[in-house]
């Protein structure tokens, strides 16, 4: 059974963390350890399989030294 989240607006938050996360050269466990949560909740949340609200964009935001509209269409 595929859990991942279809809508438009989703998908391109999670493209565009998963561009960040790239771009500012750091692989899912340094990331999971920053937030403070497991590689499995950065995997699950860069999949699609989970949404994040708010406040977790903006840890992730800070964490790759990105404003919050980068993540937003």
């Amino acid at each position: 059974m595929n859990k991942v989240i279809y809508s438009k607006e989703h998908k391109y938050i999670t493209e565009r963390l998963k561009k960040a996360r790239a771009e500012a050269g750091l692989n899912q466990m340094t990331v999971a350890r920053l937030l403070g949560r497991t590689q499995s909740y950065v995997s699950k949340v860069e999949s699609g399989q989970r949404q994040v609200d708010i406040v977790e964009l903006k840890l992730f935001a800070r964490i790759y030294k990105k404003d919050l509209s980068y993540f937003l269409e």
